[in-house]
C-alpha cells in the first residue's frame, strides 16, 4: 500500500497512488479529508487567493499509467487526463483533433501548459478545452465509488446523474470515437467522405495569456450535394458553463450549406446561448460576441 511521500505540521501529506486500485482505496480511505491534484495550476491560484482552504491530504495523480498520454484503442482515441497540455499542444495524433489542438494551444502562457494537465482544464467546469470535446461528443471516464462510469461531457456538465457530480470521482481519460476519414472512390483512389468544416475561436480581455470572455467551437460536415450532414456548435467561457447549441445546429441543419447562413447563425446563437455578465462583460455582450465568432468562423470556412 502506497505511504504519503510527505507532509508534516500545516503542510498537507501528498500520497502517491501507482495504480487505480492503490488510488481507489486511497478514495475510500481518505474521503471528505483529501483532494486530488494533477498539474496543480489552479489549485495553486485558488490557495493563494484564500478561495479554498489547503487540504490535509492531498493524492498525486502523476503516476498512475492509465491516466498518462494519447493512443489509439480500437475504434476510439484516448487521452489520459494527466497528459500535460503541452504534449496534447504538439501529439501527431491529436492533429486529427484540430479544434482540440487549437483549444490547448490558446490555453495560458507556454509555462503554464508545461505543467497544466488535460484533466485540470476539464475538472475546472470553466476550461477553454471543453467547447471542443462538446463538439468532438468525448466522453469522460471516471473512477467512482461504482468503479469506472462513462459520460459525455455534455451530462457532465449538466451535473451527471441525479443532477450533481460526486466531487470524490476522479477522472481517468476522455474519449472520442474515430470514424474512417475516405472511402473508396470509382475511379480507383481514395477521396474524402465529406467536406469537413471546424473552427475555434476564443476572446480574451487582452490578446494574450489572459482568462477568456467567450470560446466557441464548431465541427460540420457537407454531403456531395452542399448539405450539412453533421454539424455540432458549442460555446463558453469565462467562469460560464460551456454547452452545445442544439437549436443552432438544427437552424444550419434545415437549409444548404452556405456563406449566406452565417448572418442566421449569429442571431440564433445570440438568442440560445446561456451566459452572465460581470465586471468585465455584460450578458449581453457576450451573447453577441459567441453569435458574431460563430457567424464570421462560418463565413470564413466556406468561404475558402
Amino acid at each position: 500500500m502506497v505511504t504519503p511521500a510527505y507532509g508534516s505540521g500545516a503542510m498537507p501529506s501528498v500520497w502517491q497512488p501507482e495504480n487505480l486500485q492503490e488510488l481507489q482505496t486511497l478514495r475510500s480511505r481518505l474521503k471528505g479529508i483529501c483532494c486530488f491534484t494533477a498539474g496543480g495550476t489552479l489549485l495553486r491560484t485558488q490557495w493563494e487567493g484564500g478561495l479554498v482552504p489547503a487540504p490535509e491530504h492531498m493524492i498525486s495523480l502523476a503516476r498512475v499509467p492509465e491516466m498518462n498520454g494519447i493512443s489509439i484503442q480500437g475504434d476510439e482515441m484516448v487521452i489520459g487526463a494527466m497528459t500535460r497540455l503541452k504534449e496534447c499542444a504538439s501529439d501527431e495524433l491529436l492533429q486529427q483533433l484540430p479544434i482540440l489542438q487549437e483549444a490547448v494551444n490558446a490555453i495560458a502562457a507556454p509555462s503554464i501548459r508545461n505543467v497544466a494537465t488535460i484533466g485540470g482544464n476539464i475538472v475546472s467546469r470553466v476550461g477553454d478545452t471543453l467547447p471542443a470535446l462538446l463538439v468532438y461528443n468525448a466522453e469522460l471516464h471516471w473512477l467512482t465509488d461504482n468503479g469506472i462510469e462513462i459520460r459525455s461531457v455534455s451530462s457532465w456538465l449538466r451535473g451527471g446523474r441525479g443532477g450533481s457530480r460526486n466531487p470524490g470521482d476522479v477522472l481517468i481519460s476522455i474519449h472520442f470515437r474515430m470514424r474512417p476519414s475516405s472511402m473508396f472512390d470509382v475511379a480507383g483512389g481514395y477521396r474524402p467522405a465529406t467536406r469537413e468544416v471546424s473552427f475555434y475561436r476564443k476572446l480574451g480581455r487582452r490578446e494574450t495569456f489572459s482568462a477568456s470572455l467567450v470560446t466557441v467551437a464548431l465541427y460540420g460536415e457537407i454531403d456531395s450535394d452542399n448539405r450539412w450532414t453533421k454539424i455540432a456548435i458549442a460555446a463558453g467561457g469565462g467562469s460560464g458553463m460551456a454547452m452545445r447549441l442544439l437549436e443552432s445546429e438544427q437552424q444550419l441543419l434545415s437549409s444548404e450549406a452556405s456563406m449566406m447562413q452565417a448572418a442566421a447563425l449569429a442571431a440564433a446563437v445570440a438568442t440560445e446561448f446561456m451566459t452572465y455578465g460581470d465586471a468585465f462583460a455584460t450578458e449581453q455582450y457576450r451573447k453577441q460576441t459567441a453569435g458574431n465568432m460563430l457567424g464570421a468562423g462560418l463565413w470564413e470556412a466556406l468561404h475558402e
